[in-house]
């Protein structure tokens, strides 16, 4: 308990300076990218007076610094600002959206886990075997499949060919748990396999390292049923490495899911990013940006107090 504390405690010290890094990047990123805020906002036919004015009015034309301090303020009140006309509350936006990115995200998460953590060990078990080799294919094709393309490939089989999903579109649980379901197969299992197709190898050296340990043998030439000490010792023991893997992949998944959510037409963050991107509007792209970085950073803490809980070499209790 005295590792996870300590450790809980420097994240949580760190966290605003990593925070505070991320929005100076962005903001600095997305200040210099071609376009001009009153030109979208007003329109190209808008004369220069007032889109002077525009600029006045919204305080663009003050020093960098002085940007940066008040976009600094804003997202203290969680505030983004306001969209391009149609003027529409950023915050708000976010906030419908990205419940929707989360869960994609989450989906992808379990079905890499959960096809990782049972090709990985059955590849162990039966190392340098038919079953194996079998994995190791799988693996390799699929580290090598782009999850776009992969989204492309499955919109095409399941719903233009075999027409038993949905090519796209979103429907939330609690109005349909069924078409919910349906929804969201496909785009997770289009974000989860690249993933999980690395994440294979990490498991499989990570069980085989522990397979080859000295107490492994001992335990079972003493008696001890080998499932069990499969179950109780070399799983957990085995599962350190691939959770730390899995930590650094969410960033990825994260990222994925915005491409994903474009290919299937779902209202997600990715929407938004493409709508900011078409309409050259600044905010919108800094609000979901910012917002992506910071659950990475968040996630990241959870993983790193995770590794401690399940790696007993490092946990004091």
């Amino acid at each position: 308990m005295g590792n996870i504390l300590r450790l809980l405690g420097r994240r949580l010290v760190a966290l605003p300076f990593m925070i505070l890094g991320i929005t100076l990047l962005v903001f600095i990123v997305l200040h210099f990218s071609p376009g001009d805020q009153a030109t979208a906002a007003l329109g190209e036919g808008a004369s220069s007076d007032a889109k002077e004015a525009y600029r006045a009015a919204h305080g663009l034309n003050d020093p960098l610094v002085v940007q940066y301090l008040s976009f600094l303020g804003r997202l203290v009140r969680l505030d983004f600002g306001v969209t391009t006309p149609p003027e529409s509350p950023i915050s708000t936006m976010i906030a419908g959206a990205f419940p929707v990115t989360l869960q994609l995200t989450f989906w992808g998460v379990v079905i890499a886990a959960i096809v990782s953590l049972v090709l990985g060990v059955v590849a162990a078990l039966w190392r340098d075997r038919w079953p194996d080799q079998v994995i190791r294919v799988f693996s390799i094709a699929a580290v090598a499949t782009p999850s776009f393309w992969l989204g492309i490939l499955l919109i095409q089989w399941f719903a233009v060919g075999w027409r038993i999903l949905p090519s796209g579109g979103y429907t939330s649980f609690f109005d349909d748990p069924g078409k919910y379901a349906t929804s969201m197969l496909m785009p997770s299992v289009a974000l989860a396999i690249p993933v999980c197709a690395s994440l294979i190898r990490v498991v499989r050296t990570s069980m085989v390292e522990e397979l080859d340990r000295d107490y492994v043998r001992t335990a079972i030439g003493n008696g001890v049923p080998r499932g069990e000490v499969l179950r109780k010792n070399v799983l957990r023991n085995a599962l350190v490495t691939p959770v730390t893997v899995l930590g650094l992949r969410i960033g990825y998944l994260l990222g994925g899911a915005v491409v994903i959510e474009m290919i299937f037409s779902m209202p997600g963050v990715g929407q938004l990013i493409l709508n900011g991107i078409t309409n050259q509007d600044i905010n919108l792209v800094q609000g979901v940006v910012v917002t992506i970085a910071v659950t990475f950073v968040a996630v990241n803490i959870v993983v790193d107090l995770l590794y401690l809980l399940i790696n007993p070499r490092i946990r004091t209790v």
